[in-house]
């Protein structure tokens, strides 16, 4: 999500932002336990925040909320190494593109990480394994990870415009509007990020399947 520079007021801005810096925090310490676990650990992840950020860098202008709409990458993201590191991946992604790329800003950067990293990613990660523990093929389960973890990402990026500039308005009113605005183009994207999911999930448990147990590595043991 690129919710535009300046978009929120600086209070909301900075809630978003501040309240992010645990679970980043989290991430970052959970990187370096599992790259002493594995070797091959930190390139997958780089690898991984390589891809959200191409897949993430296709924009489809939304022109009536100031921002627009793409695909996220997060949930594929999720299924692979977990939803925190999903949030650390998302915000190198988000940052860069912010600083190069003029797509978002860097005030509304923590509450992009929210919707496309925390929400996006969560939400990925809880769909997959809930469907996998009902015996859904991996196929199905990582279609509708990917689908709703899409959604799910511009559904919150509604709630925090609506809850930042409804102003006068009621919130239920002003959040109905910006669904509405993201629906003729999100629904489609979030079709295809599905399938895109699905077939990049299905090829890696084909051809190396021991990368879908990168988001189980168990942390490093604590140095005495």
């Amino acid at each position: 999500m690129h919710l535009a520079e300046g978009l929120l007021p600086f209070g909301w801005a900075a809630g978003w932002t501040l309240s992010v810096l645990p679970l980043l925090a989290l991430g970052v310490t959970r990187l370096r336990q599992r790259m002493a676990q594995s070797p091959l650990y930190s390139p997958f992840v780089a690898m991984l925040a390589a891809a959200v950020f191409v897949v993430s860098c296709m924009p489809v202008p939304v022109p009536i909320i100031g921002t627009c709409s793409h695909p996220c990458g997060t949930g594929l993201a999720a299924v692979l190494i977990g939803p925190v590191m999903t949030v650390l991946v998302t915000f190198v992604a988000l940052l860069l593109q912010a600083l190069f790329l003029a797509h978002g800003g860097l005030t509304t950067l923590g509450a992009d990480i929210w919707s496309m990293g925390v929400v996006g990613g969560f939400v990925g990660y809880g769909v997959f394994h809930a469907l996998r523990s009902v015996r859904a093929s991996l196929g199905v389960a990582a279609f509708a990870a990917g689908m709703l973890s899409d959604w799910a990402t511009y559904a919150m990026t509604s709630f925090e415009l609506a809850s930042a500039l409804h102003g006068a308005q009621p919130l239920g009113s002003t959040l109905g509007t910006l669904l509405l605005s993201f629906l003729p183009t999100q629904l489609p994207l979030g079709l295809l990020e599905g399938a895109f999911t699905a077939g990049a999930v299905v090829f890696i448990s084909r051809r190396r399947p021991a990368l879908l147990k990168f988001h189980a590595l168990p942390a490093a043991p604590a140095t005495p």
